[in-house]
C-alpha cells in the first residue's frame, strides 16, 4: 500500500454529497474544513475533493489508484444514458433525477455490505456508522495516514474472534446474534461469497442471501444493489421509498397499507432493469426534500 494521487474531470454525474449521503455507504465522512470526504474501503483510505472542474482522489491505496477508483466509483458505467432513459418514464422520476443526478452507485465489498446492512435494520445512519467504526477498530487492521489511524473492515476470519457478548458490548443490540451467526456461516462456507459473485440470476442471488440470519427482502435488495453484485433491477423498499411511491403513484390515505409487492410490481413495470437506479433517485429526492 502506498500514497497515491488521481484526478478526473468533474461531470454532472459525480457529486460528492449525492454519492456519500444517499444511504448506500457508512464509512465516508465529510470534512468540515474543505467539504471533502474521507473514507475507508477494502485496504484503502481515500480523500475525495472537488476542486473547480476536477475531482481529486488522494490517499493510501492498495493497488493502482486509477483502477481502484474506476471500479469502486463505477466510472465505466454511462450514467448520462441511464438518466436519459429513466427521465422518459415520467415527470416524477425526471424531477428526482434532476435533484440527485450526481449519484453513482458504489461497488462495495460484498462481505462488508452484508454485515453493514444487517446492522442497518431498524437503525439510523449515525448509529450504524458508529457501530461499524467500533467493529473496524476492534477487529480490523490499522492504516496510518495524515497523523490519523484508520481501520479496515474486519474480514470474516477477523470478525469470527468476536463472541455474541463482544458484539453486544459494541452496541449491536438484537443484531449481535445475527452478525455472529452470519459470520459463522460465511467462515464455514455454507455460502461461498466468491461463487455468489459469479451468479447472474437476481432471484437466485436473493434466495441465497435470504438464508443469512438478519437478511430479509429489503436488506437482501440493498446488498445486491450497493455491493459488487450490482443487481440494478432490484428495488429496495424502506419507509422513504414507500412514502414517495405512495405520494406519486398510489395516493392511499394510509401509506402503511401499501404492500411492498405492489410497489415492487409497479417499479419493475415502470423502470425495468434500471429499477435500482430509479430507487436511488427517488429515495434521495424524498429524503432530502
Amino acid at each position: 500500500m502506498k500514497l497515491q494521487f488521481y484526478q478526473i474531470k468533474k461531470t454532472d454525474t459525480f457529486e460528492l454529497k449525492h454519492i456519500f449521503e444517499c444511504g448506500q455507504c457508512f464509512r465516508w465522512n465529510k470534512q468540515i474544513e474543505d467539504g471533502s470526504y474521507i473514507g475507508v474501503f477494502s485496504n484503502n483510505v481515500l480523500q475525495v475533493k472537488q476542486e473547480k472542474d476536477h475531482i481529486i482522489f488522494h490517499g493510501i491505496c492498495d493497488g493502482d489508484m486509477k483502477e481502484v477508483v474506476n471500479s469502486y466509483f463505477d466510472l465505466k458505467r454511462d450514467y448520462e444514458s441511464i438518466q436519459k432513459i429513466l427521465s422518459k418514464v415520467d415527470k416524477h422520476l425526471q424531477n428526482s433525477i434532476e435533484h440527485g443526478k450526481g449519484i453513482r452507485i458504489l461497488n462495495q465489498d460484498l462481505w462488508e455490505t452484508i454485515i453493514s446492512f444487517i446492522i442497518s435494520a431498524n437503525n439510523n445512519i449515525p448509529r450504524i456508522k458508529g457501530i461499524i467504526e467500533k467493529l473496524a477498530k476492534n477487529y480490523g487492521d490499522p492504516i496510518n495516514w495524515k497523523e490519523n489511524v484508520y481501520y479496515t473492515f474486519p474480514t470474516p476470519k477477523q470478525l469470527a474472534k468476536a463472541s455474541i457478548a463482544d458484539l453486544r458490548a459494541l452496541g449491536l443490540g438484537f443484531r449481535d446474534k445475527r452478525v455472529y451467526e452470519t459470520t459463522k456461516m460465511i467462515n464455514e462456507k455454507q455460502i461461498d461469497l466468491e461463487k455468489l459473485k459469479e451468479q447472474t440470476n437476481t432471484q437466485t442471488i436473493r434466495q441465497t442471501l435470504l438464508t443469512l440470519p438478519g437478511v430479509g427482502p429489503k436488506v437482501a435488495d440493498c446488498i445486491m444493489l450497493f455491493s459488487t453484485l450490482k443487481c440494478l433491477d432490484v428495488f429496495p423498499v424502506d419507509v422513504w421509498v414507500r412514502r414517495v411511491m405512495n405520494e406519486l403513484y398510489f395516493n392511499l390515505p394510509q401509506e402503511q397499507s401499501l404492500k411492498t409487492k405492489q410497489i415492487e410490481d409497479l417499479a419493475h413495470t415502470k423502470y425495468g432493469k434500471l429499477a435500482g437506479m430509479a430507487q436511488q433517485y427517488l429515495f434521495y429526492w424524498k429524503r432530502e426534500a
